[in-house]
């Protein structure tokens, strides 16, 4: 019964590592891009809505993110846990999530915050364009996304900080090292907390 989230920049490995740890604990990573693929792609009511805001490479609002998310959460390969990627962005989101768990009996066990310095993920992120000729991936627009998450995502980490629940991991180096850190980090915090319950 783990329920986990992780937050970190991007170029910070955030996916990989999600998928890495999800196998670890036995729970299934919840990523709001997978949530929003497959509802725009069922074309589910809220799928369609919030195709209008990707297609025009906006943010989907916090009201539409939230209820997808909602009928996520109520799908039965969660109930006995879930590693939740992308979200919440933002503090109006970490109290709806706040809710939505409430509402289950539930609370979050662990926040992962993957850290390393803004100039190693511009360099993994020129590395990922050369590798994957991604266009899309240029020194400018890849500041602009560093930028958002630190404006937008500082609020998140300090309210889960305040909470007691951050466990930092240092997300510089090899995936597999990253990884190791991580699931060592969680379960040393995840008995701890037990330990004190």
């Amino acid at each position: 019964m783990t329920r986990l989230l992780i937050i970190g920049p991007p170029g910070s490995g955030k996916g990989t590592q999600a998928e890495h740890l999800a196998r670890h604990f036995g729970i299934p990573a919840v990523s709001t891009g997978e949530i929003f693929r497959s509802n725009v792609s069922r074309e589910t009511e809220l799928g369609n809505e919030a195709a209008k805001y990707l297609d025009d490479g906006d943010f989907v609002p916090d009201h539409l993110t939230n209820a997808l998310v909602k009928d996520r959460l109520l799908e039965a390969d969660v109930k006995a846990g879930f590693l939740l990627d992308g979200y919440p962005r933002t503090a109006p989101q970490v109290m709806e999530l706040d809710n939505m768990l409430a509402s289950q009996g539930h609370a979050l066990d662990a926040v992962i915050e993957l850290q390393a310095p803004d100039a190693e993920l511009e360099q993994r992120m020129l590395q990922r364009a050369r590798d994957e000729g991604r266009r899309d991936d240029t020194v400018d627009v890849f500041r602009r996304r560093l930028d958002l998450y630190h404006r937008e995502t500082h609020e998140v980490v300090s309210l889960y900080a305040g909470r007691g629940l951050l466990v930092p991991v240092n997300g510089s180096g090899e995936p597999g090292d990253i990884t190791k850190l991580a699931i060592a980090a969680v379960e040393r915090f995840i008995n701890r907390k037990g330990e004190h319950a």
